[in-house]
């Protein structure tokens, strides 16, 4: 088991999920929840599934393209969406 890639792994989604629409959304059926077991449940599933999607077509995809170049794109679509959260946010119609 590759411990480091684990650690890197959890690190960035947990962050990457903290204040997000999903983590939003999971408060908010917790909030109105009798059974916040059962929301928590649902959660974990949902974000375990949807991690599932991602490693089988991170998969797919890195026969046809070189990871390097996965990693590369990846960057530039963090860039561009972190130029367009900012262009957005600098007229105040965030």
């Amino acid at each position: 088991m590759d411990w480091k890639l684990v650690g890197a792994t959890f690190t960035t989604v947990f962050l990457a999920e903290l204040g997000d629409k999903t983590q939003l959304a999971t408060l908010s059926f917790a909030a109105d929840a009798r059974n916040r077991w059962a929301v928590l449940l649902g959660s974990s599933a949902a974000l375990v599934c949807s991690s599932v999607v991602a490693v089988l077509a991170g998969g797919f995809v890195s026969r046809v393209v070189s990871p390097l170049w996965l990693q590369r794109a990846a960057g530039v679509l963090f860039l561009v969406l972190g130029a367009w959260t900012l262009w957005g946010a600098r007229g105040g119609e965030g």
